[in-house]
């Protein structure tokens, strides 16, 4: 066999055997800080429906209670005239996340903790409540959570 066509053999075996090693970080991503809240819900399985309001400053409601292992089915709807998001981490996850979108305008979420909309758009997030504590949902869009967009979720 060609000495080339070996050493493509060979780089292309060691590749593949690092892929297990890849998913592993992969995964191990999936598990970020800010899922402290919880894990992401199953949309097949049932859930209790929260609508929740995002106005310009405001959210409405403002506090939310479930109950530990309870799956929420979050409705959220857009009815500011700017874009809006919501997040659900704790308060120490959400802060430092608000941190760098200061630094990165305009960064984009793909969590399935939180959620970016449109003014008049609508989304839902389906959240599973694995631990008992008291978490926050905030808009962390620059200035926004300053101006009173943060809302409380108390799980027991």
């Amino acid at each position: 066999m060609p000495a080339l066509r070996k050493s493509k053999i060979t780089l292309i075996a060691a590749a593949l055997m690092l892929l297990p090693a890849s998913f592993d970080r992969l995964s191990a991503h999936d598990n970020h800080a800010s899922y402290d809240a919880g894990e992401p819900g199953d949309p097949k399985k049932p859930s209790r429906e929260i609508v929740v309001e995002m106005g310009d400053r405001y959210y409405q409601p403002k506090k939310i209670e479930v109950k530990r292992g309870e799956q929420v089915r979050f409705v959220l709807r857009n009815d500011g005239y700017e874009d809006h998001e919501f997040l659900l981490a704790t308060p120490e996850a959400n802060l430092k996340h608000a941190e760098a979108m200061q630094k990165n305008p305009g960064m984009e979420h793909d969590e399935p903790n939180g959620i970016q909309l449109a003014p008049s758009k609508s989304g839902e997030i389906v959240w599973k409540f694995t631990k008992a504590g008291t978490f926050e949902f905030a808009c962390l869009i620059a200035g926004h959570r300053e101006a009173g967009m943060i809302g409380t979720v108390v799980v027991k």
